[in-house]
């Protein structure tokens, strides 16, 4: 499982009130990103894309885990939630890429250059990626004993 370096949790942590400030609208240009693989948008709630519920629970989920990357046991519940949540509507290792790859260039796009430095977005890699392997983690369990039942 990988983790992030100290350096990336302070950075991380660091961007914190950016994140409050602007989390709705990079989860909202992540989205527009994401959604346009037909496939990926098929797993998705329209109407709670529509209504802003996603992006904004999203925005909140990020919020918390900048808060929280060097006290992940603070996240306990939300983890379970999301893996609950992903469970139930498919989500595999395989979209994990995808949504990097969507989140990442909307962190930079919403809060610009000079503060989605290329060390801020690596942190962020990091980051995500450290969530990402718990969440899957957690989904293969779910899933085999899912099938095991």
């Amino acid at each position: 499982m990988r983790t992030a370096s100290p350096a990336a949790m302070e950075i991380v942590k660091a961007t914190a009130p950016a994140l409050e400030k602007h989390g709705v609208e990079i989860t909202t240009a992540m989205y527009a990103r994401l959604l346009q693989d037909p496939e990926i948008a098929a797993m998705f709630d329209r109407a709670a894309q529509e209504s802003g519920e996603q992006p904004r629970r999203l925005a909140g989920a990020i919020l918390a885990y900048a808060k929280n990357i060097d006290k992940l046991q603070n996240l306990g519940g939300a983890v379970q939630r999301m893996v609950a949540r992903h469970v139930e509507t498919g989500v595999r290792p395989e979209h994990y890429p995808h949504v990097a790859a969507a989140l990442l260039p909307a962190i930079r796009e919403v809060l610009g250059a000079e503060v989605a430095t290329d060390d801020v977005l690596a942190a962020w890699g990091e980051a995500y990626w450290m969530l990402a392997d718990i969440l899957i983690a957690a989904e293969t369990q779910a899933y085999e004993e899912a099938s095991a039942a």
